[in-house]
């Protein structure tokens, strides 16, 4: 069988570009869910794409094939290249550049029979045409009008196509910011692809790109939310490496500001709660009917947020929030703490307690999901309560672990 780098699964290629970009410390022997074939095929086809970021490394195991992306250097995503090197019949392209050769105005409206009768005139020229029937041309045309690129139009009993006008450029600058910073970035990637070559103005402390690899389910998620749908979710479930399906009713994506990875908060008929779904376990997205409770769920929804510190959901909308409150001190050159609080306290409140001290509070309802937060602000806290005893209690018995491992036995009333 032939290594062609056009691709027809993108599950499986995804699954490697995973694996060569998260981990990449498995040799070629170690990947045993597939054969040793499909890995040499996947690998020469991420290879084609990402050649200049292809590493290896030699163990005793074997050769060990990763990616390494610098996101200093590089100012666009390169994994979005997979999602441009989706595989096509000979028949797919040739009626696609005759279709729109034909529909070139935008003014010009032509019936699916009137497109037929050109496109044979148009195919008559070559010695062995490849022909189409009226038929497989209804269904490409259906196609572009499902996708907004070929509009239809109903004239008596006979319906009309002609081509969507383009949309104008939203600007180069534009398109370089939101194609690594939004959700579904990937448009505008190929939306960068239409402009002229120019200088990228933005770089990115923190690149979060793979993300890119999920886009499509993304996509079909914010269509489900516009249209206020149903989805049935294929859901992965690593550790377990099993796979579900899941019935859900999409709400809002949520994106995390410390790591980059995006969530789906939806309400889940069979819990009868709202929960939180990673997006790069979600593996397809199935739309299904019109939820009439929609915008029940979406007000819920937002009842909720100014209690959410993460995507930590509570077990019903009527849980009572837990009560949180830190101060910190800092010295008169320090007075960055006081902005850093103010920066990251999302839902919370803060509040100058003194010349070189600051309180923050919030209302949360999961009150340990910002322990690891908290504690980037230890040897300035001079005072912590929780209302949750079980987080106090955490929080406290860490410092004096932390206490011991340092030999400050004691210290740690102070």
């Amino acid at each position: 069988m032939a290594y062609y780098e056009l691709i027809k699964n993108f599950d499986r290629v995804r699954d490697y570009m995973r694996e060569f970009y998260l981990y990449g410390f498995k040799s070629r022997s170690e990947y045993t869910q597939r054969s040793a074939r499909s890995y040499d095929d996947e690998r020469r086809r991420v290879e084609s794409w990402l050649g200049d970021y292809m590493r290896f490394r030699q163990t005793r195991e074997g050769k060990n094939v990763f990616l390494s992306i610098d996101s200093r250097v590089s100012r666009h995503n390169p994994l979005y290249a997979a999602w441009k090197t989706k595989s096509f019949t000979d028949g797919d392209i040739t009626l696609h550049f005759i279709l729109f050769d034909i529909l070139h105005d935008p003014d010009t409206a032509m019936t699916a029979g009137e497109i037929s009768g050109e496109t044979d005139a148009y195919l008559a020229g070559f010695p062995e045409p490849k022909m189409f029937d009226e038929s497989t041309i209804r269904k490409k045309l259906k196609e572009y009008a499902d996708e907004g690129i070929i509009l239809r139009e109903r004239r008596g009993k006979s319906i009309y196509y002609r081509r969507a006008a383009d949309c104008p450029n939203a600007g180069s600058e534009i398109l370089d910011f939101f194609s690594e910073t939004a959700p579904c970035g990937v448009i505008g990637s190929f939306l960068l692809d239409k402009t002229e070559p120019h200088d990228d103005p933005f770089a990115f402390k923190h690149h979060y790109i793979t993300d890119a690899m999920y886009s499509e389910a993304v996509c079909a998620l914010f269509g489900a939310m516009e249209e206020k749908r149903t989805v049935t979710m294929r859901v992965i479930q690593r550790r377990k490496e099993r796979m579900t399906e899941r019935e859900a009713v999409p709400l809002r994506i949520r994106i995390s500001v410390q790591s980059g990875r995006q969530y789906l908060l939806a309400y889940v008929p069979r819990l009868g709660r709202i929960s939180a779904f990673r997006t790069d376990n979600i593996l397809s997205v199935k739309p299904g009917e019109v939820c009439g409770q929609f915008e029940e769920h979406r007000r819920t929804l937002e009842r909720m947020l100014p209690h959410l510190w993460g995507i930590s959901m509570p077990e019903s909308a009527d849980q009572p929030p837990e009560h949180i409150e830190f101060t910190v001190a800092y010295g008169e050159k320090e007075r960055h703490i006081h902005s850093r609080l103010e920066r990251e306290k999302r839902c919370g409140t803060v509040e100058r307690t003194g010349a070189g001290s600051s309180r923050f509070s919030a209302d949360v309802y999961d009150t340990a999901e910002m322990l690891p937060w908290i504690r980037t602000f230890i040897c300035r806290i001079t005072r912590f309560e929780c209302s949750n005893a079980e987080t106090e209690a955490r929080f406290r018995d860490d410092l004096r672990a932390m206490y011991r491992a340092y030999g400050l036995e004691g210290g740690e009333d102070e």
